[in-house]
Parts: C-alpha cells; structure tokens; sequence
C-alpha cells in the first residue's frame, strides 16, 4: 500500500516510523515550511522532514494548499506532487494546514481510501488543535487515539478505530503526548491492515459531546491566583511543556512547573505566599492552596523548590503578581 504523509511535529513524526516499520511504501511527505527555532533563531526542519530525509522520501512543504488562496504556486505544486505519488491513501497526523476539497476529492475517488487522521482525543470530545492539553486542564479521567475519515468539518469524520487511554493524576502534556503517539503509531498500522482486507467499518460521530480543544495561547499561561487551587494545578500539568505557567514577583517572571494542591484552609489573599521551605512554596489561592514544587526564573534552569530557593528567597507575606508578567521565563 502507498501512502502520502501528512504531518509536522513529534507526535507525526512517530506515527510515521511506525508506518514504515510495517512495511508501508510512503513516496511523498507534506509537511509545515522550516521555522525558526531555539535562542539563535535558525530555521529547523520539523521532525517529520527529518525522519523523511533520513529514509530518502521526497519532502513537500507547500505554506498553503489552497489554489485560490495567498500561496497558489504552493497549492498547484503540491497537488502536481499528490498526483504524482498515485498513493492508495493519505495518513494525516498534526500537520498543521486544513486539506481543502480538492485534496479529499483526489484521495477519496475510488480505489484510494481518503484521508485518514491520527487525532489525540475521543471523539466528538476534544476536536481541535489542542486536544491534549484541553483534557488534562478539564481533568478528564481518560482521553485516547481515533483514526477517522477525513472530510469537510473540523474532526467531524466518521470514526474508523479508536482507543482509550487512562489519564494519570500526575500526567503532563507532554507525558501524556508521547504515550498517546505510541498509541496512534500502532492504531494507524492497524487501521490500514484491516482497510486491505476490507474489514475497516466507518461509524459517524454521536451528535452528543462535542467538545472542542482551541488553540493554545500564550496568555493562557498567566496563574490567575482567584481560582481554585485545583484548578490551577491542572493548568500547571495541561501547560507543561508549552507554554509553561506563569506568575511574577516584582516583575521577574517565574515559571511553575509542578505543583500539588494543599486543601487546608487559607487565610492569606490569592497569590499570597503561606510559606516557603524544602518542601515547597505554599501560596493562597481563590480556594484552598497550590504548593509549587518545580520553578524556573528567566533565562535559569528548571529547579525544584528547595533550589530554587536558595538563588530566589522568598518569605510568608509576600505576593505574587496575578496579571501576565512581561516577559516568560526560559
């Protein structure tokens, strides 16, 4: 089976190994334009185009495939490519660039299966970009992979396979991305083994659930102490990585990493700090309190608690700054 490859970061770049470790032919790749990244700011291929440059797959990098859109000669070049690759099919996995009509009309005409999509949730629960990190600040007990027909909607296809995934307490988003693209690595090879057979069975979406997982913005980042402490602390794992919480002290951005939540009673205003010490930094929040275990000053490492105090004291008393700081650390 033939398949063209659709998709930028991590998470793509794993589901792609594994499709060529079970032996699929991939002859063209699609992936994101190379961005600057890092402190010098030099362009970085995406991890896709790297895996497909080691494996001698031809790369496109079209900035749109629109053909009435800004980038035309991107569109028309791409599709040339598609065409080219006479491919049974079309595995997306985050590739970032919404597939307009044209690309589902080319895959979809008999024989080709479509447009099949790797996506990190249960759907119609969390459709969108981020659906990762909408679940763990939800507090959802569970999330997982569904492969789906690609059509016009948003993540609206019907679903092909699906599987559920536990969401530990603990879990991070980027703990819980890496065990959710091993599980969509191994789904899509299922998926297609049975699609050759003839054994894929397409089922639409519940009308009821739907959720969506907008886009993460960096904003987003900024600790609003008025809320409950155990709201906060899911914040703290949804955005870890990216973006990262955020609170400050007289101006210096303070990141917070990891923090667990302490339900005994608070007298101190929100964002006030309770107490300070090798087991953590208490601070008063809209209810109860959150106790920050790992930080990171700008432009520093990331420490836990107890080392962190020692090149940043802080002392019961003191409060930290509910509005964004200025500028992030790291």
């Amino acid at each position: 089976m033939n398949i063209i490859f659709a998709g930028t970061p991590e998470f793509a770049r794993v589901a792609l190994e594994r499709l060529l470790a079970a032996g699929f032919r991939v002859p063209l790749v699609l992936t994101q334009p190379d961005r600057p990244a890092g402190r010098g700011m030099k362009l970085q291929a995406s991890p896709v185009k790297q895996l497909a440059l080691e494996r001698h797959i031809a790369v496109a990098q079209p900035r749109s495939l629109r053909l009435d859109g800004k980038y035309p000669a991107d569109a028309a070049a791409a599709r040339a490519a598609i065409e080219a690759a006479q491919a049974d099919v079309m595995v997306v996995a985050a590739y970032g660039l919404i597939l307009p009509q044209w690309v589902l009309d080319a895959m979809g005409s008999a024989p080709k299966l479509g447009c099949l999509n790797i996506h990190a949730s249960l759907l119609p629960r969390w459709r969108g970009a981020a659906p990762i990190h909408r679940a763990i600040e939800a507090g959802d007990a569970q999330t997982g992979v569904t492969i789906m027909q690609m059509d016009a909607g948003l993540d609206t296809g019907d679903m092909l396979l699906a599987e559920r995934l536990p969401i530990d307490p603990d879990d991070t988003t980027g703990g819980l991305h890496d065990r959710l693209s091993l599980l969509g690595g191994r789904l899509i090879v299922e998926a297609l083994e049975m699609a050759a057979c003839g054994g894929l069975q397409a089922q639409p979406q519940p009308a009821e659930g739907v959720t969506y997982a907008h886009k993460i913005e960096k904003a987003e980042a900024a600790i609003d102490w008025t809320q409950p402490a155990r709201t906060l602390v899911r914040r703290v794992r949804a955005f870890n990585p990216f973006p990262g919480a955020a609170t400050a002290l007289a101006g210096e951005a303070i990141k917070v990493w990891a923090a667990r939540v302490d339900d005994a009673a608070t007298a101190g205003q929100p964002g006030e700090v309770l107490a300070a010490d090798v087991d953590g930094i208490r601070v008063a929040t809209g209810e109860g309190a959150l106790v920050l275990t790992e930080l990171q000053r700008a432009g520093g490492k990331r420490l836990a608690a107890a080392d962190f105090l020692r090149g940043f004291p802080l002392a019961a008393g003191q409060v930290l700054d509910a509005a964004p700081p200025t500028k992030a650390a790291g």
